[in-house]
């Protein structure tokens, strides 16, 4: 056994011990695809770490990483992939993980993989001639648009982020089908399966959480914050906001208040600030520089912020009011150590006039999320309506429009 092999087997190993591998047949295809071929450039050891590693940016963006093995294994548990399965792949990133589906879907199954850039098609092309992958067929276009040649398909998943639903996805499956992809659901985004159902509406069969770069072409959405004072990035869940108001808010800041229950990162990004984007309007994301251990004191709001992913960021809700523009969010407790891992004690800061009411809004969700028993990401169920369609009984209590579709959300209170 070679380096290689023995690299990985203890990545293959590791995600079996800590229960991220769904089946044999998952684990059977981590074992016999060569990552290492798919990242020829990276050494051997960081290519078996189960890490993202970047593949490409742009003037500073990542445009295409290849995922997190662990990632992966949890989204093929979603793909629920069978042998003959015919499947579109909307990001072909390094070929990787249309590898992994191909080995699963067999050489009665079809893989068929599109990318929006020639250079990531060549490039995989490369790498699955090098792994002695042949059943893959790579594409160069939109993925916006899927592929209608191979339709109808089994199974699509997206390896990017997307904010919509579209059409040509929904329209390209077979009946009772599964579309996978990590959705944008108001700042947060999930990995979501969604099954076709007779009605036309999608429901989900699992909800996971993920952070994956995003789509682009004609699906392609925006999601640029607005830079304030303290080099903060003010990201609203449904609409831009005006930086001059923000900096009006913050030049005025007011009381504290104490939140009762403590928040770790996950809470403040995907638990508390998903179920706060989802039920308030106005919600926000404030987004710091990189935490610097060695500048634990930096001046202003950045100084309050939470270290998330490592970076300073945070929640909120920010409002125009007749009486000015107020902000509320969420800030450390004097009494935190911003360098443990959390969870943190926290308040709410109110800046501006209308900040006070803002926190109240904001203690009050507090409380909702914690009656409805913290939910994560993995406590919903979404039911994703395409335009032009009535939403099923029981849809769900939250509705998110997004451009070709509704998504009816069902928290666990609901």
């Amino acid at each position: 056994m070679g380096a290689a092999d023995r690299a990985r087997a203890r990545l293959v190993d590791g995600m079996r011990d800590v229960g991220r591998l769904c089946s044999p047949a998952v684990e059977e295809a981590f074992r016999a695809v060569p990552r290492h071929l798919f990242l020829p450039r990276v050494p051997l050891e960081r290519a078996y770490a189960d890490e993202a590693v970047a593949t490409q940016s742009v003037d500073g963006v990542t445009t295409s990483s290849a995922s997190q093995p662990s990632m992966m294994a949890i989204m093929l548990a979603q793909l629920d992939l069978r042998p003959g399965h015919r499947v579109l792949e909307i990001g072909a990133g390094t070929g990787y993980n249309a590898a992994l589906m191909a080995r699963l879907v067999g050489p009665q199954g079809h893989v068929v993989s599109v990318d929006i850039d020639a250079d990531l098609v060549d490039g995989a092309a490369r790498h699955l001639a090098a792994a002695e992958v042949g059943e893959v067929e790579l594409v160069c276009g939109d993925g916006a648009l899927g592929h209608p040649p191979g339709a109808p398909y089994d199974r699509i998943v997206l390896t990017v982020g997307s904010g919509d639903v579209r059409p040509e996805w929904v329209g390209q499956l077979v009946p009772g089908g599964r579309l996978l992809l990590p959705l944008g659901l108001r700042g947060t985004q999930v990995s979501v399966a969604l099954d076709l159902g007779a009605d036309g509406a999608l429901r989900s069969a699992s909800v996971r959480r993920c952070s994956f770069v995003r789509l682009r072409g004609v699906g392609a959405v925006s999601e640029a914050g607005t830079t304030v004072d303290g080099g903060v990035s003010v990201l609203p869940a449904d609409s831009r906001v005006d930086p001059a108001l923000v900096r009006a808010a913050l030049a005025a800041p007011g009381p504290v208040r104490h939140v009762p229950e403590p928040l770790g990162a996950g809470d403040l990004w995907d638990g508390f600030g998903m179920w706060l984007a989802l039920t308030e309007p106005g919600a926000c994301r404030l987004l710091g520089g990189r935490v610097d251990p060695d500048d634990p004191d930096p001046d202003g709001l950045p100084a309050e912020l939470l270290p998330v992913r490592d970076h300073a960021a945070s929640i909120g809700i920010f409002a125009d009011s007749p009486a000015g523009p107020g902000l509320a969010a969420v800030v450390l407790d004097p009494a935190a150590n911003p360098v443990t891992r959390g969870p943190w004690p926290v308040r709410v800061r109110a800046f501006g006039p209308a900040g006070e009411a803002l926190s109240d809004r904001v203690l009050a969700a507090a409380a909702a999320w914690v009656d409805a028993g913290r939910p994560a990401p993995e406590d919903l169920r979404l039911t994703v309506v395409p335009d032009g369609l009535p939403p099923p009984p029981g849809a769900g209590a939250i509705v998110v429009d997004q451009g070709h579709c509704r998504v009816f959300v069902c928290p666990p209170a609901a």
